[in-house]
């Protein structure tokens, strides 16, 4: 069996995810300095005219947070994208049909599944993004056939062909 980071595919679909969480590391940081050259600019300008600039704190605080926020997602998927490459690297990739139950609650039916055989569960999953883009994106694939693969106990990632990125959702426990 080929691994699934071996694939073409895998390799763009890795390199999207990437892309996406630079973005959004690079966007954090870009404005928690612009929020400090803000706060900067305006400390100076009410030490050299004695004026308050009116609603610098407020932009202030909200692009220093907002920024904070963005910046630790985009370093958290940055850890799941070398995570996921690592795991890939030693797994391939397993084709079946995506069902989808809910907004995030999917069921993965591997190649072979049977669903009249009484032994044979499907792989029951939920969407770990929480961005409703990305939730829309793989609400599409329902009934499509796609690729899955587990990279931890209980995480896997899927894909499909011409898709620009790969999903990432936790494995559910059956009841």
């Amino acid at each position: 069996m080929t691994p699934a980071a071996d694939d073409p595919q895998t390799r763009a679909a890795l390199t999207g995810y990437q892309a996406g969480a630079l973005r959004w590391l690079a966007g954090g940081v870009i404005a928690v300095v612009l929020g400090v050259l803000l706060a900067t600019a305006a400390v100076a300008i009410a030490r050299d005219s004695g004026q308050r600039v009116p609603l610098a704190g407020l932009v202030v605080l909200s692009l220093v947070m907002v920024g904070t926020v963005a910046a630790g997602a985009g370093a958290g998927a940055l850890v799941r994208h070398h995570r996921w490459r690592r795991a890939l690297q030693a797994q391939p990739w397993r084709t079946g049909v995506l069902r989808i139950a809910g907004p995030a609650v999917l069921s993965f039916e591997p190649e072979g599944y049977d669903e009249l055989d009484p032994t044979a569960d499907p792989v029951r999953l939920r969407l770990t993004s929480t961005a409703v883009w990305r939730t829309r994106a793989v609400q599409q694939l329902h009934d499509a056939v796609v690729r899955a693969a587990p990279v931890g106990p209980r995480e896997w990632v899927l894909t499909a062909d011409g898709l620009p990125t790969v999903y990432g959702a936790r494995a559910v426990r059956s009841h």
